[in-house]
C-alpha cells in the first residue's frame, strides 16, 4: 500500500484523455479540486504523444506520459505491440503513484485511465470513475468494482454499474460555458461575421471529423445562397484540403478554422449547431441551450455515441442525422430546420431542462468527503 501519511497537501492524479472530451472535464475537475483546496497537488497522467500532453499544461497543470496505446478494433500490426506497451504503462504507473503518493486518483477515460486506475486500486489508493458516455466502455466496467464512487451523466447506468456507488452530477465542462454567454453582437465581431445573419455552427470534435466536413463542404453554396453564414470547426488534418478545395468559393458568409478556443464566442453566435455526439458537446449544448443536429460517429466503441445522442432524441430535445446519411440528407434537414421557428423553439427549450451546470463542483465535494 502507499504510504499516504508523509505528507501534509492532499494530493491527486488525474488520469486520462486523448480527445477533448476527456481532458476538458479533466482540467474542470482539477479547477475545481484547487478552488476547494487552494494547497492540493494535482498530477495529471496521460498518453505519450497525444493532445492531453499540450492542453494539460496550457492550463497550469503537470503531466506525465505513460506509453499506452488503444486496443484497434480492426486487424492491424499496431494490435501486436499492444501487450508490450500495455505491460510498460502498468510498470510507468506504479512508478508515478509509488513516487508522487496520491490521496486518490480519478480517472477520466482515455488510454492512460485504465493502467493508472488499476494500479492505483492494486496499491490501496481510493479510485474514483469519471463515466462521461451513456453507455461505458469496457475498462470502467471492469474497474468500477474497485471505485469508491462512479460519476455519471446519464440515467440508467445500473446495468453496468454498482447503483451505490453512482452519483449523477453530469459531465464537467469548461467554465467559460457555464458563465454567461458573450452578446452576440462582441462573437459575431470576434470572427468577422455578421450579427444579423442567422449562423450555423459546425463542431465536429476536437479532432474533426470527416463526413460532417464533406457534407457541409457538398452543401456549402445552398447554404449561403439562403442568406446563412457558417462557423465552421474543421479539425487540424481536414483544414488545408477544404481550404484549397474552397479557394475559389464565395466565402464572405463563411468563416472556417482548424480549432475553435473560444467555444464561449462560437456557441454565443450560433442558432443551429451541428456536432458529432460525445459526451462533452452534450454536455456543453445542454448547457447552451441552442438547436442541434447530432451526426454520432460511428468509429467509436460499443456505437456509444449514438446511445448519447438518443438521450437527447427520445426528449425531443435534439434532431438525429446517421453519419452513412449526412452527406446526402444533411442540406435539407438543416434548411427545414433553420426555417421552421417552431422546431427550433422546441428544441431550444427541451435541450435546455437536461443542463448541469455544477457538475465539477459536485464531482469535488464528493471526492473530497470521502475521507
Amino acid at each position: 500500500m502507499v504510504n499516504q501519511t508523509n505528507h501534509s497537501n492532499q494530493r491527486y492524479i488525474i488520469a486520462g484523455g486523448g480527445t477533448g472530451g476527456h481532458i476538458f472535464p479533466a482540467i474542470a475537475i482539477a479547477d475545481a479540486l484547487k478552488q476547494q483546496q487552494p494547497d492540493c497537488e494535482i498530477l495529471f497522467v496521460g498518453a505519450s504523444g497525444r493532445m492531453e500532453m499540450e492542453k494539460v499544461p496550457q492550463a497550469g497543470y503537470k503531466i506525465v506520459g505513460l506509453e499506452v496505446v488503444g486496443l484497434q478494433r480492426s486487424l492491424t500490426l499496431k494490435n501486436l505491440l499492444f501487450p508490450i506497451k500495455l505491460l510498460k504503462s502498468l510498470f510507468q504507473a506504479f512508478s508515478v503513484i509509488r513516487n508522487f503518493k496520491p490521496d486518490a486518483c480519478i480517472g477520466v477515460g482515455g488510454y492512460a485511465s485504465g493502467p493508472v486506475l488499476f494500479i492505483a486500486a492494486l496499491l490501496g489508493v481510493k479510485i474514483f470513475i469519471q463515466e462521461q458516455n451513456s453507455y461505458p466502455g469496457i475498462t470502467n466496467k471492469i474497474l468500477s468494482k474497485f471505485a469508491k464512487k462512479i460519476f455519471v451523466a446519464y440515467d440508467n447506468l445500473n446495468q453496468f454499474f454498482n447503483p451505490s456507488k453512482i452519483i449523477l452530477t453530469g459531465n464537467p465542462v469548461r467554465k467559460d460555458i457555464t458563465a454567461t454567454l458573450p452578446a452576440k453582437q462582441a462573437a459575431a465581431s470576434f470572427f468577422g461575421l455578421s450579427e444579423n445573419k442567422k449562423t450555423i455552427l459546425i463542431i465536429g470534435g476536437s479532432l474533426g471529423a470527416r463526413t460532417i466536413n464533406e457534407a457541409i463542404e457538398k452543401n456549402l453554396p445552398s447554404f449561403t445562397q439562403n442568406g446563412f453564414q457558417i462557423l465552421w470547426q474543421t479539425g487540424k488534418i481536414y483544414y488545408d484540403g477544404i481550404i484549397e478545395r474552397t479557394k475559389n468559393a464565395d466565402l464572405s458568409s463563411v468563416k472556417i478554422l482548424q480549432f475553435i478556443k473560444e467555444m464561449n464566442m462560437a456557441y454565443s453566435i450560433a442558432d443551429v449547431i451541428i456536432s458529432r455526439a460525445g459526451a462533452l458537446s452534450i454536455s456543453e449544448l445542454c448547457i447552451v441551450g441552442k438547436p442541434t443536429v447530432l451526426i454520432p460517429s460511428p468509429n467509436v466503441s460499443e456505437d456509444h455515441q449514438t446511445k448519447n445522442a438518443m438521450a437527447l432524441v427520445n426528449k425531443e430535445a435534439a434532431i438525429l442525422l446517421r453519419d452513412n446519411e449526412a452527406k446526402d440528407k444533411l442540406g435539407t434537414v438543416l434548411l427545414n430546420l433553420m426555417k421552421d421557428e417552431t422546431t427550433l423553439n422546441v428544441l431550444s427549450a427541451n435541450i435546455k431542462t437536461l443542463a448541469k451546470t455544477n457538475a465539477a463542483t459536485e464531482i469535488v465535494q464528493n471526492i473530497t468527503k470521502d475521507k
